[in-house]
């Protein structure tokens, strides 16, 4: 059962949870797909993939195809960001497909649920699991 660190955006408060979780659910959805919060331990939020990483470091690029890994000229960032006008760099980054070797994933939320997003992680009390 491979798990991931979720990092879940909360665009109201503009706070990030970190939510480890089993990924097998989400194995083949996309950068952009919307899916239920309930199988992070979100009930009734919905959230949008917006990226991630594989246990290499590489990120994920919305315009690649699939889960595969590929060296792709790059002038703007996911990947590389450029220091000077018109830089270009040749770097590996990955597919826009959740595979089972993605060990990062970031999610944002689209819809709230009834209860906020600390009280259903049990951090209502320390504000030490948030970042």
């Amino acid at each position: 059962m491979p798990t991931a660190k979720f990092v879940v955006a909360d665009p109201k408060t503009g706070r990030c949870y970190q939510i480890e979780a089993d990924n097998t659910p989400l194995v083949g959805k996309k950068i952009g797909e919307v899916f239920d919060g309930k199988i992070i331990g979100l009930e009734g939020y919905k959230l949008q993939i917006r990226g991630g990483t594989d246990s290499s470091g590489f990120p994920m690029r919305p315009d690649i195809h699939g889960s595969r890994k590929v060296r792709v000229l790059l002038s703007a960032p996911p990947g590389f960001k450029p220091k000077r006008k018109g830089e270009r760099r040749r770097k590996t980054v990955r597919g826009n497909t959740i595979a089972p070797d993605i060990v990062q994933i970031n999610v944002k939320v689209v819809e709230y649920g009834e209860k906020s997003i600390p009280e259903l992680l049990g951090l209502e009390g320390g504000e030490n699991q948030e970042q």
